[in-house]
């Protein structure tokens, strides 16, 4: 029965890590020694999250890292600190800029949907990623970029010469394909890149 409940309050964890991480670190202190005591290897994971917590990321970087990997695989390249940022802003021709995140949306459509777009013959010379509540201050940097729209993530940026020419909102993503969201990226690469 104990190991039951403490599974429960696992799993509401999980569930609120998305949504709502000041009530899971409030209930983290509360039940720590619980968990310690019924699931030592979730002690790391729960360590690692508060640690984080403490670092201003929302998320743990056991749940982060994959879903940045999906795209560093592909040749994006992170931009994990505001000076990154500045510097990819930067560069001359066009530069590919995904606002990565956590959500159902970015793992289902957004971030298939602009791995798929990149495989075009036409397509931005730089591509790059932020993670947004996990590299924060990157983030932060890079939103000012995207001016006069509202921080939104998932997002995708596309500069020519730093100058934003084309953005796709998260309500532009949520609801459609990753397909659709390619073809929507790729039209603006064959009128922007080269």
């Amino acid at each position: 029965m104990a190991n039951n409940l403490v599974l429960y309050r696992f799993k509401l964890f999980i569930k609120f890590i998305v949504y709502d991480s000041e009530w899971i670190v409030l209930t983290l202190n509360n039940d720590l020694q619980v968990i310690e005591s019924e699931l030592g290897d979730i002690r790391l994971f729960l360590y690692n999250f508060a640690k984080n917590k403490t670092q201003h990321n929302m998320y743990p970087a056991e749940i982060v890292n994959p879903m940045k990997a999906e795209l560093t695989a592909v040749g994006f390249e992170e931009l994990t600190t505001p000076e990154k940022v500045d510097k990819a802003m930067e560069q001359s021709g066009t530069t590919l800029l995904f606002f990565n995140s956590v959500c159902g949306c970015a793992a289902g459509t957004a971030r298939p949907g602009v791995k798929l777009a990149v495989k075009h013959a036409k397509r931005p010379d730089h591509i790059t990623t932020v993670f947004a509540g996990f590299d924060v201050d990157a983030v932060k940097q890079a939103r000012t970029y995207t001016l006069p729209y509202p921080p939104s993530s998932p997002s995708i940026a596309l500069f020519k010469d730093g100058q934003l020419v084309h953005f796709v909102e998260r309500h532009h993503i949520e609801g459609r394909s990753p397909e659709m969201i390619a073809q929507n990226l790729i039209g603006a690469f064959d009128e922007y890149c080269n």
